[in-house]
């Protein structure tokens, strides 16, 4: 199923990926993923996410604007970062991403204790990596049933409908 089979009222968690391409206006993803946070945004539906969800799209729109601006490979992009403070500094695109999750309705859940122990009992039951676990745990916990992700991985997780931007 894709966003646009999300019904108006819904409580979505939102992936990483969906908010790291609206936020980028990604060639294919992009625009079904502004959709859908534009409907979060003017509350036809009830986004979420977590603050391990927040800091991995800042991590990752950080690498690629790092990439972009300077140039730099994407391999080993982390360590260069580690080494270039002063370009990391001039980076913009995490902290205005991050302004605008919050400015758009969308409820940022926390990392409670447990949960990441939890989390890699949930790794090795589903064969997920160790963040994707943390946020199928993170909407178990919530009663969330509904994921907005282009990861099919979740597929795996009975009890989860992913919607898909396509």
């Amino acid at each position: 199923m894709t966003f646009a089979n999300i019904p108006s009222g819904a409580r979505v968690f939102l992936d990483a990926n969906t908010l790291i391409y609206a936020i980028l206006a990604h060639p294919t993803y992009g625009a079904a993923c502004k959709t859908l946070l534009d409907r979060v945004e003017h509350q036809d539906v009830q986004g979420f996410t977590s603050a391990h969800i927040v800091s991995e799209m800042a991590h990752r729109l950080m690498t690629i604007e790092a990439c972009d601006r300077f140039g730099w490979p994407a391999l080993g992009i982390a360590n260069r970062l580690r080494r270039h403070p002063a370009e990391v500094q001039q980076l913009a695109v995490p902290r205005r991403a991050i302004d605008e999750i919050n400015a758009a309705h969308i409820t940022e859940l926390p990392i409670l204790p447990g949960q990441v122990s939890k989390a890699a009992d949930f790794s090795q039951q589903f064969g997920l990596l160790s963040a994707d676990a943390l946020l199928v745990v993170v909407m178990q916990d919530t009663g969330l049933t509904m994921l907005a992700s282009l990861d099919s991985d979740f597929d795996r997780v009975p009890g989860i409908t992913r919607y898909s931007p396509v």
